[in-house]
């Protein structure tokens, strides 16, 4: 758990604890209408510039982490946008009981005097649930260089399958198949063959599937084009803004529909 300075309000009105902030002051006090701290012998007053999110010569980033859940019952919603009222983008990541998300600040767009985006699965996501997951089959010959793997199937391949897509290898051990690992993208595809580039300088950590005769191939889609929504229960999402000016984020929102298999 992260190391916080938490704050308390006694206003009558709404007393609770409205904040976190990331600086941890050895002391604090207020005095004269200003807010005072120590840190490691210094003394430090707060609000009197107008760089924000900057403690002891130290940049930080703003985050407000909540939660959409609309009709707390057993039935699975399907969340399809993120949108927020605000002077300034915010980057978004998100989860759910069954997948997870983010989307960049530059994927949102302004409407309407809202930001908004589509709900898009992270980069690299793999859920062999999905129809994005597809099966090709038993590599029946291998050959080519490292740059130019080529992989022949005994059956064609069909159009579902397409350039582009993520190939990954579950390897033939002793009959029993073991989990893919991911090799890389096909760049180029006949009736019964697939070539990938598996050749990498330096060699990634951890390495990329080097596809051998009697592999399973499988295919992904890019987890982010085909993202169609996040399903769930609930959806928790954080938003942070780098911003070193004052932002001021009034209000988020989601469209949210019932998930029917």
């Amino acid at each position: 758990m992260s190391v916080t300075t938490l704050t308390y309000s006694n206003d009558k009105r709404t007393p609770g604890w409205p904040s976190f902030y990331s600086y941890i002051p050895d002391y604090m006090k207020g005095l004269n209408g200003f807010f005072y701290t120590f840190k490691n012998g210094e003394l430090y007053r707060h609000n009197t510039n107008e760089t924000r999110n900057n403690y002891y010569n130290v940049q930080y980033t703003s985050s407000i982490k909540s939660v959409f859940n609309p009709e707390p019952t057993l039935s699975i919603k399907l969340f399809k946008t993120m949108s927020y009222e605000s002077d300034d983008k915010w980057s978004v990541t998100l989860t759910t009981d069954l997948n997870a998300g983010s989307m960049l600040g530059t994927y949102f767009e302004q409407k309407e005097g809202e930001w908004f985006t589509y709900i898009r699965s992270n980069s690299g996501a793999v859920n062999w649930k999905l129809r994005s997951a597809q099966g090709i089959g038993i590599a029946q010959a291998v050959s080519g260089p490292t740059s130019a793997r080529e992989i022949k199937f005994a059956e064609p391949i069909g159009n579902i399958v397409n350039i582009g897509d993520i190939v990954y290898v579950s390897t033939n051990n002793a009959g029993v198949y073991t989990t893919p690992v991911l090799a890389s993208a096909i760049i180029a595809k006949t009736s019964n063959s697939i070539t990938i580039d598996v050749s990498q300088n330096p060699p990634p950590v951890p390495p990329l599937a080097n596809p051998q005769a009697d592999d399973a191939i499988l295919a992904y889609k890019d987890s982010v084009a085909e993202s169609n929504g996040a399903r769930g229960y609930y959806m928790e999402f954080n938003m942070t803004n780098n911003s070193t000016s004052a932002v001021e984020l009034f209000s988020v929102g989601s469209s949210v529909m019932k998930s029917y298999p």
